[in-house]
């Protein structure tokens, strides 16, 4: 086997390894080094607890499941670190990839706090923090076969029931493994052979979401081959025209067979049994409460010890912001909001950033400030922008960005200049990364997010012209099993928000849902949804869809200076931002299956119903088109104002 190490810094930017190989998806392992977490001191206290974690965890023969997660020593030392054996592994070669995987690991990085290592039959990962029963989608590994495959989009279809099925039972196993294999043959006798797998510290739903996420990887990364591996620190997606696993071991087997005995025997053995067991149940529980509360009490501690670490580790100087932004000088203005102006500025490091520099008269108290900065620093996602810190000194509330300098998707895609720029592949890229922030939002997100003002000036450009949603203001967080919320003060922007949020408060995942359909269409045609010009008339951009969809001349609704080399993919897009747009909200796909829906060409489609705000009398004379358009595209109220380069800056407030 070749090994491959990756440098820490692109596990922060969530990393993608995609590797062709000659044979088969197995062929090598991959060691990715995160140096963002710090290097430790060889011989130090950090090497020592991490040298003898690994020990521990690769001799252990009292597991036979294949699962290990131990912590060793004290912070700030404390090493955390999981292994995990695929499911057919029997134990003793478990232990020995498992040894095979400390060597590598250490030697490959000698000095990092936290690193993962793939072999084909186990991963190894380690870290100073804490990793156990969370959902980590990042850093990803995808490994090809080189063959490809034949009839593709009959593969893909049988290839993805497989995987569907797969997934939700590996899902609901037990805390001591998630794991599952199928095969089955597609078209011209093609075999296929599957595997999935999770970390069983993870629930059933976050094992579920790390593996439909893996799978709408594959079109990106392997579309049309025979075998591929996508590898995530919590889980594992594997397929290959040859089977490449075996039985998966027994779990548990059941104890030998007793000797019969005489009822009598058996009625006295059970009275003895409760006599017994019963004081001693008691007392073991009473024993385990109390180490339990004063564990419980020291976590709690520690917890809160990391969490006033994480809050110092955000917090910037004042004087190094005063110098970055030439002390909020006006040439370094990039506009000025409702709750302060935007600055750009350049940290010692070279690393530029966008300053947000809040109003001066806020009520929020300290302690809510440093709480919401938390919350939004800890939402990491290549299609959110970052947040990167805060500064809170005397009247000062600062909060610092990264710098997008492509400036937002209005700039480009309303200017019929600019938009000539935006070719098809690149809006294209630019609506699955918009799918793929919002369900982070959605779903992924430790909280589910509901933005509430998606729409083209909040989403902006990175140099690779890669989207990334900004303006978390008008976002409200609600409890993870809760969908739907009812508001008297409505925040959004007319045109992109969903009837049932207009008309009656209550906004949902399906009213981002609504706005992403909204933001597909304005990408598509180029247009504003406010309207479109037609002679002396203008008709909303949804009524124009919608009837040129119904009328079969879909292809008016596509930027003419689009090349239509990619009609169907286009087609397929306008059909999607239909779906998103229906007056029903439960008419509504949601997020994880529009990325499907944009990533796989073998799922049918449903047919949309007419979308909400639908203007039967279609055009509305030009002279009342001012006034018109004010209504539809203003925000009823801007959390965050746009700055000269329309980047907005989150509002942190509570909603």
């Amino acid at each position: 086997m070749r090994m491959v190490a990756v440098s820490g810094k692109l596990v922060l930017f969530g990393c993608c390894l995609f590797l062709n190989l000659i044979s088969e998806t197995s062929a090598q392992s991959v060691v990715v080094c995160d140096n963002s977490k710090g290097n430790y001191t060889m011989n130090g206290t950090y090497d020592n607890n991490l040298n003898t974690l690994l020990t521990r965890l690769s001799s252990n023969t009292e597991i036979n499941y294949g699962f290990y997660n131990l912590s060793y020593g004290q912070n700030p030392d404390i090493v955390n670190a999981i292994g995990l054996c695929r499911g057919d592994v029997e134990p003793e070669e478990c232990r020995s990839c498992l040894n095979d995987s400390r060597g590598n690991l250490t030697q490959s990085c000698p000095n990092q706090k936290e690193a993962v290592l793939w072999f084909e039959k186990c991963m190894l990962r380690y870290s100073n923090r804490s990793i156990f029963g969370l959902m980590e989608t990042s850093p990803l590994v995808s490994l090809s076969n080189v063959n490809n495959a034949t009839n593709v989009e009959q593969f893909n279809e049988v290839l993805g029931n497989m995987l569907r099925n797969l997934t939700d039972r590996a899902a609901s196993g037990d805390s001591r493994r998630k794991y599952d294999t199928d095969d089955a043959t597609a078209a011209n006798f093609q075999a296929i052979y599957s595997l999935v797998q999770c970390t069983p510290d993870l629930s059933q739903t976050d094992c579920n979401n790390c593996l439909k996420e893996s799978i709408s990887e594959i079109p990106t990364y392997c579309n049309g081959k025979r075998g591929c591996r996508i590898m995530k620190p919590s889980c594992d997606v594997r397929f290959e025209n040859y089977a490449f696993y075996q039985q998966a071991t027994a779990i548990d087997p059941p104890p030998p067979p007793t000797n019969n005995t005489s009822q009598q025997e058996s009625s006295n053995t059970v009275l003895i049994v409760i006599a017994v067991t019963v004081p001693t149940v008691v007392l073991v529980l009473l024993i385990t409460l109390c180490q339990y509360l004063r564990k419980w009490k020291a976590k709690k501690k520690i917890e809160d010890e990391d969490e006033i670490k994480i809050v110092e580790s955000l917090q910037f100087n004042l004087e190094t912001i005063r110098v970055a932004t030439d002390d909020f000088s006006d040439s370094n203005k990039l506009g000025q909001g409702g709750f302060g102006a935007v600055y750009w500025g350049k940290l010692s490091s070279g690393q530029m950033i966008a300053v947000k520099r809040l109003s001066k008269d806020s009520g929020q108290g300290d302690t809510e400030f440093k709480n919401e900065v938390l919350l939004v620093a800890k939402l990491q996602h290549r299609n959110l922008v970052r947040l990167l810190g805060f500064c809170l000194e005397g009247k000062e509330r600062l909060l610092a960005y990264e710098f997008v300098p492509n400036k937002s998707l209005d700039y480009f895609i309303f200017d019929p200049t600019m938009r000539a720029q935006l070719d098809w592949e690149k809006r294209y890229k630019i609506i699955r990364g918009i799918a793929r922030g919002l369900l982070y939002l959605h779903e992924d997100s430790r909280l589910r997010i509901i933005h509430r003002d998606l729409k083209a000036s909040n989403i902006l450009l990175d140099e690779e012209m890669s989207p990334k949603i900004a303006d978390f203001g008008m976002a409200r967080l609600v409890q993870v099993d809760q969908t739907q919320e009812n508001t008297s003060r409505i925040v959004g922007t007319y045109g992109y928000m969903a009837p049932e949020y207009v008309m009656h408060g209550q906004f949902s995942v399906k009213s981002d849902v609504f706005s992403f359909g909204v933001l597909v269409l304005e990408i598509i045609s180029g247009q504003k949804n406010s309207g479109i010009c037609r002679g002396d008339n203008i008709e909303d951009l949804l009524s124009f869809a919608w009837r040129n969809w119904k009328e079969g001349r879909a292809i008016n609704i596509v930027d003419p200076s689009l090349n239509s080399n990619s009609r169907n993919e286009m087609m397929r897009c306008i059909h999607i931002g239909l779906l998103c747009v229906q007056e029903k909200s439960s008419d509504r796909p949601t997020m994880a299956t529009i990325l499907l829906m944009l990533n796989s060409y073998s799922l049918s489609l449903p047919i949309p119903a007419e979308p909400a705000f639908y203007m039967n009398s279609r055009t509305i004379s030009l002279p009342n088109m001012q006034s018109w358009e004010h209504n539809s595209s203003e925000p009823i109220i801007k959390s965050a104002q746009e700055s000269e380069n329309e980047a907005s800056i989150t509002e942190l407030y509570p909603r």
